[in-house]
């Protein structure tokens, strides 16, 4: 499963109506997390290292457009407060 990062153009980001989605946040932290459904989000603020259970590790943060595939299991270690627009679909 692969969790795929882009730096997307401020049009697509319109065009998906990212705006309007929802916000979370959090502090610096350490958590496991599955994902039941696909997740898309936008990231406004933070710096983040995502470990697979396969071992591939993924570094985002602000700007970036990440989309985590349903049935992934991971850790999340959130290096810097995170602020990020999300959907689930």
């Amino acid at each position: 499963m692969e969790i795929k990062i882009v730096k997307p153009a401020e049009g697509d980001l319109k065009a998906r109506g990212v705006d309007n989605w929802p916000i979370w946040q959090k502090e610096a932290s350490v958590f496991d997390w599955h994902y039941g459904d696909t997740e898309e989000c936008y990231i406004l603020e933070g710096k983040v290292t995502v470990s697979t259970k396969d071992g591939k590790k993924v570094e985002f943060g602000k700007g970036d457009f990440v989309t985590f595939p349903k049935g992934l299991s991971c850790t999340w270690e959130i290096k810097e407060p995170i602020r990020k627009h999300y959907n689930f679909k």
